[in-house]
């Protein structure tokens, strides 16, 4: 007979039962007066707020994160480990707080599973600065006056909304919270540079629908339409002042922004789409919507939001370079003004293996700075 899993939680609201029942009250009992930070940040859709049941399928329950300062983490963090696991409850709410081994180093997917014996928990113990640099290259965001430049390029905006995500249950160096605060938006003259890029990755490709299908090839037409609709939603994300997750995440994402209502049945439209006369009408009918939303910024001088031929061509777009250089026309930082229209890591590159190694994506962001 198979025992039906407990009711659901979302991962954050488990993660704080873990704490306020279990780990608080061990904390207290072995090393009274303690300071930490306690959380669940970092890498996870219940981080994020998109968790389902179907998350509990591998590395998602009682979990927490635990900062304590340099000197604390060296001296208590194994016997922190041991004391969790002997005396941590077997559940919380009916979910294990058990991970099963797998056994395998090169597979630490943890899958929960009631246990007898000791607890192999993911309550673990690290310091700011470091899980900081592991997550996004750089502990700039730790200490004033944050980070710089070439930081803030080289920082993925998956790895930023894991690193501001989640929930801090308890904080009491200040310094996790404080490193957030700094971490959760852009800086007003890179937020205004990467609008720019982001308009200038649209003018790239919009006339390619049209250009596609006028030789037949409308394979390549909806192509270029699904690229231009991912782009349009990174615009909003950005717009709103949020991070952009990575693809499988993206969608729900874009959901909870102002914009979506207004704009998901052009973005729809434009993907179902069988002929390029109707795909281009629904795009237009975005970059008409996102263009008066840049309008209601106040960032540049109002442009004009209609839709036109791309050049003497018979392709409708907007023409979304007029954006990208009236933005760029704002900056006043001049390192800023020196750097092409290239923007971000994840404005100029998709792959999962490169976004995650934060030493080469800072390397490549220091070669583009000194072009």
């Amino acid at each position: 007979m198979v025992t039906p899993a407990p009711a659901f939680l979302p991962g954050v609201e488990l993660s704080r039962l873990l704490y306020t029942e279990a780990v608080r009250p061990l904390l207290d009992s072995a090393h009274p007066g303690l300071r930490h930070a306690a959380a669940l940040v970092g890498p996870g859709s219940e981080v994020l707020g998109f968790d389902t049941p179907r998350s509990a399928d591998h590395d998602w329950g009682p979990r927490l994160d635990l900062f304590l300062t340099a000197e604390d983490a060296d001296r208590h963090a194994a016997d922190l480990h041991d004391l969790f696991a002997h005396r941590l409850p077997k559940q919380v709410r009916g979910w294990p707080t058990h991970f099963r081994p797998t056994g395998d180093p090169n597979d630490p997917v943890g899958h929960l599973e009631a246990t007898e014996g000791p607890v192999a928990h993911r309550v673990v113990v690290r310091r700011v600065d470091e899980w900081l640099t592991d997550r996004l290259g750089t502990a700039t965001a730790a200490t004033e006056p944050g980070p710089i430049l070439t930081d803030w390029l080289a920082m993925p905006q998956q790895r930023l909304a894991e690193v501001t995500g989640g929930a801090v249950f308890h904080d009491g160096p200040g310094t996790l919270t404080a490193a957030r605060h700094r971490l959760a938006r852009y800086p007003d003259q890179v937020r205004r540079y990467l609008l720019a890029c982001q308009w200038q990755r649209l003018a790239q490709e919009e006339a390619f629908v049209g250009r596609c299908a006028e030789v037949g090839d409308e394979l390549g037409s909806a192509l270029a339409a699904g690229r231009l609709v991912r782009d349009l939603m990174r615009l909003c994300l950005l717009l709103e002042h949020r991070y952009a997750p990575y693809t499988k995440w993206l969608g729900s994402a874009f959901a909870r922004t102002a914009a979506a209502a207004r704009l998901t049945p052009a973005l729809r439209g434009a993907l179902a789409a069988t002929g390029h006369a109707e795909r281009e009408r629904h795009l237009c009918d975005a970059y008409e919507t996102v263009a008066h939303l840049h309008n209601a910024t106040g960032l540049t001088a109002p442009l004009d939001p209609a839709r036109r031929h791309y050049h003497d061509r018979p392709y409708r777009v907007l023409h979304a370079d007029r954006f990208a250089r009236a933005l760029a026309a704002t900056l006043t930082d001049p390192d800023l003004r020196a750097l092409p229209l290239t923007g971000a890591v994840d404005q100029w590159a998709d792959n999962t293996d490169l976004l995650t190694r934060p030493t080469p994506l800072r390397a490549a962001v220091r070669a583009l700075a000194d072009c």
